[in-house]
C-alpha cells in the first residue's frame, strides 16, 4: 500500500506547518516544568483539524482513519511535539465508538473533534500490560483504585479507564472535570520528558459510565491500544528519521583529518544501519495502518511498535555519538529526541508486552 496524492499533500502540509511553528527553545523550557505542555502545538493541531481526522462525519469529524492520523503523528514525532493529546484523543474516540450509547457519542465526539476536551487512556498496569483483573475496581457506578504513570493524566478532561467488576473487565469513561477532589487525585510524576504529562491517578469513588463490559471490553481495549500503538510507532518513526538526517548532515559537515567524518567507514556503517531501521519501521507502520479492522491487525500493530522502538532508540543513540561532544549539549537539542525515544518506548506497553502479543498472534498460544 502506498500513499495517494491527497495523503502525500497532507503530510507535506503538516510538515510545513510544524516546521514553521515549532520552537526548540520552548520545548527545552518545558523540560523543567512538570504539568506544562506546548500549548502552541496543541492550538495548531486544533486549528488544522487534526483532532477531527478520525471522528465520523456525523459528529463533526472528517471520517478518515489511521493512515491519515499516522501521517500527522509522524510529522509530530519529527519535531518532538510538546503535547500528547492526539494519540490519546484517538483512543477515546475508539472507546466511545465501541459503545452503543448514542447520548455519550453525541456529548463527547463533537467536543473531541473540536479539541475542546483532552483525553487520557488509563489502561496499563505497572508492566504496561492489560490484565483481565485491572487494579481499579468498578462498583455501583464508581471507580476505586489507582492507575500509575498515565500519559496526559495531568491535563486530561476525560479518561477512558479499564477496571474490574463482578461481571469481568469494564471500559469506563470518567468526566475528570466533574469529579471532586475527594473522588479523584492526580499526582504529578516529574520525568525526563515532562511534556508527556505523566500522573498517578487515584479514584476514590469517582463517577464513571461503562462503555463496554466483559469479553467485549477486553476485545475493545486491546484493539484501541493497538490503534494508539500504531500512531505512536508513526511518531517514533518520524523522530528516528529526523535523527538519521541530523546525523547525516553533521557527518557531511564536520571534518577530521582533512575530510568529512562521513567518509570514515565506522560512521558510514552507523548511518546505513539507521537508514535500514527507519525504513523497516516506516514500512511496518504503513502496513499496520492499512490493516485496521482486519484479522491480522494486532500482529501488524505489534510489528510496527517493535520496529519503531528499535529504530528510534538506535537513531537517537547513534546520532548523539556521531555528533560527539556537541551531541550532549543542552542547546543542541538532540536530548529532546533521546528523552522522547525512551518515554514512548514504555507508553502503551513496553517491548516485552508487544513481543508477547506478537508471539500469541503468530502461534495461537499464550506467550
Amino acid at each position: 500500500m502506498l500513499y495517494d496524492e491527497g495523503q502525500h499533500a497532507m503530510a507535506e502540509e503538516t510538515r510545513r506547518v510544524l516546521a514553521a511553528r515549532t520552537d526548540r527553545t520552548r520545548l527545552l523550557e518545558l523540560l523543567d516544568r512538570t504539568g506544562a505542555w506546548d500549548e502552541a502545538f496543541w492550538a495548531t493541531a486544533v486549528e488544522q483539524g487534526w483532532t477531527a481526522l478520525a471522528v465520523p462525519e456525523e459528529f463533526g469529524g472528517l471520517g478518515l482513519g489511521l493512515i491519515e492520523l499516522g501521517l500527522v503523528a509522524q510529522e509530530a514525532g519529527r519535531v518532538v511535539s510538546g503535547a500528547p493529546f492526539l494519540t490519546y484523543g484517538h483512543g477515546a474516540v475508539c472507546a466511545l465508538l465501541a459503545s452503543d450509547d448514542e447520548d455519550l457519542l453525541a456529548t463527547w465526539l463533537p467536543r473531541l473533534a473540536k479539541g475542546e476536551v483532552k483525553a487520557a487512556v488509563a489502561f496499563a498496569e505497572d508492566d504496561g500490560a492489560m490484565p483481565a483483573a485491572p487494579s481499579v475496581e468498578y462498583r455501583d457506578g464508581r471507580l476505586h483504585g489507582t492507575k500509575g504513570g498515565v500519559a496526559c493524566g495531568l491535563a486530561a478532561d476525560i479518561a477512558i479507564v479499564s477496571a474490574s467488576s463482578p461481571d469481568g473487565m469494564v471500559l469506563a469513561l470518567v468526566d475528570l472535570g466533574q469529579a471532586s477532589g475527594d473522588e479523584l487525585q492526580r499526582r504529578a510524576i516529574g520525568s525526563f520528558d515532562n511534556g508527556r504529562l505523566f500522573a498517578d491517578m487515584t479514584f476514590s469513588g469517582a463517577p464513571a459510565t461503562v462503555l463496554e463490559a466483559g469479553d467485549a471490553a477486553e476485545e475493545a481495549a486491546l484493539d484501541l491500544q493497538a490503534q494508539m500503538a500504531v500512531l505512536t510507532a508513526h511518531e517514533q518513526t518520524g523522530g528516528a528519521e529526523a535523527m538519521m538526517l541530523a546525523a547525516r548532515d553533521y557527518a557531511l559537515e564536520r571534518k577530521a583529518f582533512g575530510q568529512p567524518i562521513g567518509a570514515f567507514q565506522s560512521v558510514k556503517h552507523r548511518l546505513a544501519e539507521m537508514y535500514g531501521l527507519v525504513e523497516i519501521a516506516r514500512a511496518n507502520c504503513i502496513h499496520a495502518a492499512a490493516r485496521q479492522g482486519e484479522g491480522d491487525f494486532l500482529e501488524a500493530a505489534a510489528c510496527a511498535r517493535l520496529s519503531a522502538i528499535e529504530a528510534y532508540d538506535t537513531a537517537t543513540r547513534d546520532a548523539v555519538q556521531i555528533h560527539g561532544g556537541s551531541g550532549v549539549t543542552w542547546d543542541g537539542g538532540l536530548h529532546l529526541h533521546m528523552r522522547r525515544a525512551r518515554s514512548l518506548a514504555i507508553e502503551l506497553g513496553n517491548a516485552l508486552f508487544w513481543e508477547d502479543l506478537l508471539a500469541t498472534e503468530l502461534t495461537g498460544e499464550p506467550a
